[in-house]
């Protein structure tokens, strides 16, 4: 039986976004270690979600360079890993994040997990969302007219 080669998401159909996920040891200043080697490059941390437990902490950022920030992370020796996610703007007005819920739930899609990016200059409040089917996902909410971003629109 032959194996298909791989596939990736360079090239997808869909507008897909690369989240980097940080392994931390839940001690005192190591969120700060994180950050302070953005501080001392051109890459910007567009959102972060962090969740802590006892002994250590899952750090998931989006940036506007994820191959530079991954390649600068692990010259720093920390622990990463990397997963595509959506990013979607909210609709104006305060339903905004219900409306988005709704069509997923349309479309029997699980979120395993959002949360919110710092807002771009041409775009309204965004949130990041991992779904249990991007494809599906991606395609229920751009039938449903809301505006899903891919990672070159994030630095607008």
């Amino acid at each position: 039986m032959a194996l298909e080669p791989l596939g990736t998401a360079e090239g997808s159909e869909f507008p897909l976004v690369r989240q980097i996920s940080v392994f931390l040891d839940n001690r005192l200043g190591q969120l700060l270690r994180l950050t302070k080697l953005f501080d001392a490059s051109e890459i910007h941390i567009l959102a972060i979600s962090v969740d802590g437990s006892i002994d250590c902490a899952i750090v998931r950022i989006i940036v506007d360079d994820p191959d530079e920030a991954s390649r600068m992370l692990r010259e720093a020796r920390f622990p990463v890993s990397e997963t595509d996610l959506l990013v979607v703007e909210l609709p104006s007005g305060k339903r905004g994040m219900m409306a988005v819920c709704a069509a997923l739930i349309s479309g029997e899609i699980n979120i395993n997990y959002t949360y919110p990016l710092l807002p771009g200059t041409n775009r309204g409040a965004c949130i990041a969302i991992q779904v249990d089917n991007l494809p599906q996902a991606a395609a229920i909410l751009t039938d449903k007219k809301f505006r899903v971003l891919d990672q070159s629109q994030l630095s607008d």
